[in-house]
C-alpha cells in the first residue's frame, strides 16, 4: 500500500473533542502534494493518525455553508 502524504495547511476548528483525545475537526488539508481542500474528520492529539473522513473542495464548503445558513435550528 502507498503511503499516504498529508499537510495540514490551515487549522480552522475544532468541533469536539472525544475521551480518548482524539478531535473532530475542519481543516484545510493537501492530501499527497495536491491542492488543499477543506476536510472533516478525527485526528489523534498530535495529528499523527486519523479516521476516515470527507472533503469538499471551496464551491462545495460555499453550498454546505449557504444550506446550513439557511437551516431553522
Amino acid at each position: 500500500m502507498a503511503e499516504l502524504k498529508f499537510e495540514i495547511v490551515k487549522e480552522i476548528v475544532q468541533l469536539s473533542e472525544s475521551a480518548k483525545g482524539w478531535s473532530k475537526e475542519l481543516n484545510l488539508v493537501s492530501w499527497n502534494d495536491r491542492d488543499p481542500k477543506y476536510d472533516i474528520r478525527e485526528w489523534s492529539p498530535e495529528h499523527e493518525k486519523m479516521a476516515k473522513g470527507v472533503t469538499f473542495t471551496l464551491d462545495e464548503i460555499k453550498k454546505l455553508r449557504d444550506t446550513l445558513n439557511e437551516l431553522e435550528l
